[in-house]
């Protein structure tokens, strides 16, 4: 898991949402809808995930 990464993308808008989600999504480094990043996988990144895992898609590259 040290060198992997993970292409995430957010898809839904977090618009409606507690705001520790709306956080967590910040927290990734996601901020408007279509945008897109390029992740470490380690636990800590994966958590945050599995939270917004109905708002985000993984890219297949």
């Amino acid at each position: 898991m040290a060198d992997t990464t993970i292409h995430v993308k957010l898809v839904r808008s977090p618009i409606g949402t507690k705001v520790r989600v709306r956080e967590t999504l910040r927290g990734l480094g996601l901020r408007k809808v279509g945008s897109s990043k390029v992740l470490k996988v380690t636990p800590e990144v994966l958590g945050m995930l599995r939270r917004v895992a109905h708002l985000v898609d993984e890219v297949k590259e």
